[in-house]
């Protein structure tokens, strides 16, 4: 039976695709792609009828799908990241739900994940921060009021921003509600492209960072204390491994 995949791409290197993703693709017969951030390299070499999503809008991708489906040709739904968070897969599975078509979601390696492989540390350090939100600034999808921005600075957490470098002044602003200016801050542009750009600072000079480097799009933010320990050794240890702490695989 013919069947709907979405699939998370991964943050851009091709070879942070999984296998599982790879093997799909590689079989499908039609991949519908988020043009505008997916790279192009995963699709060298396919058999499929291919489509770009970036100039489609939903019902133009739903019909591709359903016509596909009819012909009993198994569908790639190919998004960037993973497909957990800022994908719009859920407006498309009802869709699907609607039509009674099988889909099924395979993850993916989310930026946010990448980055921190950049960076080459934990977001969540003992005594420290043991919270990451992900999270966005208002901007054209509204924001729940208890989400702002202003708000969850108040946990003084590992913060990582999405979609939102573009408005960079407010983002300041808004953590400046939470944490300190003396917060380290990382922005990360295109995590894991060829391309990919990072700049490290402080709150307090968050905007010209972003400035000064040219970064408009496409770029993550880390806030946080925890990323300290990706400059210097902070001497926080968690208990998993310390020698005087027994769990049932080490007594």
């Amino acid at each position: 039976m013919s069947k709907v995949y979405f699939i998370g791409a991964g943050p851009g290197d091709p070879e942070l695709l999984t296998v599982k993703g790879r093997n799909l693709l590689d079989s499908a017969d039609v991949v519908i792609y988020a043009g505008s951030l997916v790279n192009p390299e995963l699709l060298k070499g396919l058999k499929a009828e291919i489509h770009n999503s970036a100039s489609m809008n939903l019902d133009e991708t739903t019909e591709v799908i359903t016509k596909s489906v009819s012909m009993g040709k198994n569908v790639i739904r190919l998004h960037t990241g993973d497909t957990a968070f800022y994908s719009a897969i859920s407006e498309q599975i009802e869709k699907l739900r609607e039509l009674n078509i099988e889909y099924e979601v395979v993850p993916g390696v989310s930026s946010a994940m990448a980055g921190a492989a950049i960076l080459g540390q934990e977001l969540t350090i003992p005594e420290i921060s043991q919270t990451v939100i992900f999270t966005r600034l208002e901007g054209k999808t509204p924001v729940p009021e208890s989400e702002k921005l202003s708000e969850l600075a108040k946990h003084r957490a590992t913060m990582v921003i999405f979609l939102s470098v573009g408005m960079i002044e407010e983002v300041k602003a808004e953590l400046l509600q939470g944490y300190s200016e003396d917060t380290p801050v990382v922005i990360i542009e295109k995590a894991s492209w060829p391309e990919q750009k990072i700049v490290k600072g402080k709150l307090k000079d968050i905007v010209s960072l972003v400035e000064g480097a040219g970064i408009k799009k496409t770029a993550l933010i880390y806030v946080g204390e925890s990323l300290r320990a990706s400059e210097k050794s902070l001497g926080k240890e968690s208990k998993l491994y310390h020698r005087d702490f027994k769990h049932g695989h080490r007594k």
